[in-house]
């Protein structure tokens, strides 16, 4: 072809385009991979220069309180990029003067909060880069005050004895670290220092010279530049009376375990006790059960002894001895803020226990009153037997319809008074001279008597009046003893009288061993009852929920009729492969989700009270617990139990780490206790301790009191319920209920 032809001009012309279009793909190529090359643009479309972040990090504050200083940092991307910033702040309240929201270093990021708390709280630190100041990095952060308590917050000191204060700052992540103050009539206290290892631990010994409530013991934290004085909504002031001795004036007491040749035994009495230069004397007189029956005795003997064996909390332990005939009982015993004795033997005749409690003014027991009642013991070839019921006393001598009551004699439920429930009426008479109250109660199937002591309480729903009582005719009826707690008469017993969470405490035997229990449940108003529960039956542990994606259990309850008669569905396994059913039980209510239950059908015969978890709205947290308790066994539901009897420290050291301390008596060969506690939303927890032994208890809390809104909820858990669920090196096969309170 000539190269001048028409066709070879067309044919160099297409090569000439397609020449031209590889170089714009190929020139299009290299400015795309270019721009891959230079990284990503601010605005994103992939061109432009390299993007510049900055992060900020406050060390995982959840909260900063006033005065707290912290210093913050940044982290500038690409590493490659300077990492120095400019540390600045804002907020809302950040334009008054003085500082309202703190300062910052601008180089180093070093942050104080205000001495008070800004309005509103939200400070907004900001990091700025040098290299690219449009890059910026930011973090919230609310200035929050640390709420104090003290606990014990109200009770007394013997002269020359020393208590213990705990003390908790609030919210719980706040720094445990505190500055204590200790008056007495606004004088400097005499003796009075902080634990040098735990800043939420003080020692007051009571040798200052005034009277009543007198000593005041606060403690602030120490980032709180305006300490307790000032500003004392900000924490709570324990307030102490100073007394001769702390066992003084005039107790019931009930006690209940088994003697030296491992017979039940059960004592219902009173005493006086007397102090003097020092020295308490104790007179009084007391029913008795045992295996050769019933008889009463005087009490001509007695004194208390605080405890010399705790250095640091001798106010709140002793030795309670009680002279009755031929040998003296002796006690071990514990007392909580209130007062109450709670106790062991300790004495080498037997094993047991029980509480004393300052008795009430005989007039609260007047008028129509209805007592719920819950007894147990033994039937006349020893084994276990139950009672629950309701009394209506007409204030005339009188009990009248309708009286009622359930039985269960090992699992059989129509011994005592024909078939449960049956009617009870009667009358009552007393009180004699030594301050016994007795009834008559005529059933259907028999009559059985009791002797009453007034013990605690009022005629008000908060602290209802308080009995304890025991069977006074053993030949044809079996031996049993209890408390008789004063009906809330404001409430209708229907289901919907029941709506709230309870926790139920129950304790039985199964063969030589004992099956005991904690239930945390609620109950919707409805018929419907929902929960948790622990059970050590003979060794073996059972934990409803099994884990946390198990389900609880969901069971039902009804009212029966209108006298406070309920029945409950508990325990059973709904977790198993072939869930176990739960057991029947029969509650008589004394109040709202209170009373007194009695399973219907087992030969475990488990009895026990159901009690209101209290006021803390369901949400609990673990440094609510801090404090000095009171902790005994309630009852013993086979003689190889081990009663115990322990003051126990509960503290929180900060940074969620909470920590059991304490004294069991009688006090070991070795070393204390020691360990640590959980405790749930729930209000359910553990303590394990490491000395002087291995042991593991679940804890179930009960009550709460002087809960205030500040920066958070300030509620000092005053009881909770404690059950030995030891597994190694071996299964306590004979656990029991503790009960623990401040």
């Amino acid at each position: 072809m000539h190269l001048n032809s028409p066709a070879s001009k067309k044919s160099f012309q297409d090569q000439t385009q397609f020449k031209t279009m590889i170089k714009n793909l190929l020139f299009a190529a290299a400015l795309l991979s270019l721009a891959l090359a230079s990284g990503c643009a601010k605005g994103g479309n992939g061109i432009g220069p390299q993007q510049v972040t900055v992060a900020v990090n406050d060390g995982n504050q959840g909260a900063l309180y006033p005065g707290q200083a912290i210093t913050f940092t940044a982290t500038v991307t690409p590493s490659s990029t300077s990492q120095v910033v400019t540390w600045s702040l804002s907020g809302t309240a950040c334009t008054g003067s003085g500082n309202p929201c703190g300062t910052i270093n601008a180089s180093t990021g070093a942050y104080v909060a205000p001495a008070t708390v800004p309005s509103p709280a939200g400070v907004t630190i900001t990091a700025t880069s040098q290299a690219d100041p449009s890059a910026t990095g930011s973090d919230t952060v609310n200035v929050a005050d640390i709420t104090t308590d003290v606990s014990p917050s109200t009770l007394s000191v013997g002269s020359g004895l020393i208590q213990q204060f705990t003390a908790v700052g609030v919210p719980d992540d706040a720094p445990q670290t505190f500055t204590w103050t200790c008056t007495a009539s606004n004088v400097t206290c005499a003796n009075f220092h902080q634990d040098p290892n735990v800043s939420g631990l003080a020692y007051y010994t009571a040798n200052d010279s005034c009277s009543g409530s007198c000593v005041q013991i606060s403690a602030a934290a120490t980032l709180d530049p305006n300490g307790c004085a000032p500003n004392p909504k900000l924490c709570t002031i324990a307030k102490a009376s100073l007394v001769s001795n702390r066992v003084n004036g005039t107790y019931a007491f009930r006690f209940s375990g088994f003697d030296g040749s491992n017979n039940a035994t059960a004592v219902v009495g009173t005493f006086t006790a007397s102090s003097s230069n020092g020295v308490t004397t104790i007179t009084g007189t007391e029913d008795e059960l045992t295996s050769s029956g019933s008889a009463q005795h005087s009490i001509t003997g007695g004194s208390y002894t605080p405890t010399a064996s705790d250095p640091n909390n001798s106010n709140n332990a002793g030795t309670l001895t009680l002279t009755t005939g031929a040998f003296t009982n002796t006690f071990q015993v514990v007392l909580d803020g209130a007062g109450d004795i709670e106790m062991i033997e300790s004495d080498g005749h037997g094993t047991g226990s029980g509480i004393a409690q300052i008795s009430s003014n005989p007039n609260v027991f007047k008028g129509d009153q209805t007592y719920a009642f819950g007894f147990s013991g033994v039937d006349a070839t020893g084994k276990r037997v139950g009672y629950v019921g309701v009394l209506p006393m007409n204030g005339s001598g009188s009990i009248v319809a309708p009286g009622q009551m359930d039985t269960n004699d090992n699992g059989t439920t129509s011994n005592v008074c024909g078939a449960s429930p049956c009617s009870i009426t009667g009358t009552y008479t007393g009180p004699n001279a030594n301050g016994a109250w007795h009834m008559t109660l005529n059933t259907s199937g028999s009559t059985l008597g009791f002797d009453f002591f007034i013990a605690s309480g009022s005629a008000s729903k908060g602290n209802p009046l308080t009995f304890f009582a025991i069977s006074t005719d053993l030949t044809a009826n079996p031996a049993v003893s209890g408390t008789m707690v004063l009906q809330d008469s404001t409430q209708t017993y229907n289901a919907a009288a029941f709506k709230g969470t309870s926790v139920s405490a129950l304790t039985g035997v199964n063969g030589g061993n004992t099956n005991v229990s904690l239930t945390l449940g609620t109950t919707d108003g409805n018929g419907n009852f929902t929960g948790q529960f622990d059970q050590n039956n003979a060794g073996t542990i059972l934990t409803v929920p099994s884990s946390p994606s198990a389900a609880s259990f969901a069971y039902t309850y009804a009212a029966s009729d209108t006298n406070g008669r309920y029945t409950f569905n508990m325990l059973g396994n709904p977790d198993a492969n072939t869930a176990v059913p739960p057991l029947p039980f029969v509650l008589y209510a004394s109040g709202a989700n209170r009373g007194f239950l009695l399973d219907q059908s087992s030969s475990s015969v488990m009895t026990g009270t159901m009690n209101p978890q209290g006021s803390g709205g369901e949400t609990f947290a673990a440094s609510e617990l801090p404090g000095t308790y009171a902790a005994a066994t309630t009852s013993s539901g086979d003689s190889a139990v081990t009663p115990l009897a322990a003051n126990l420290l509960l503290m929180s050291l900060g940074g969620a780490v909470y920590n059991v301390f304490g004294t069991p008596y009688p006090p070991g060969p070795t070393q204390p206790l020691n360990g640590t506690y959980t405790l749930s939303e729930s209000g359910t927890g553990t303590i394990a301790l490491t000395t002087p032994s291995v042991k593991n208890y679940v804890i179930y809390v009960v009550d709460t009191s002087g809960c205030t809104k500040q920066s958070g909820p300030v509620c000092a858990i005053q009881d909770f319920f404690m059950m030995d669920e030891t597994t190694t090196p071996n299964p306590d096969q004979n656990a029991s209920i503790i009960f623990a309170k401040q």
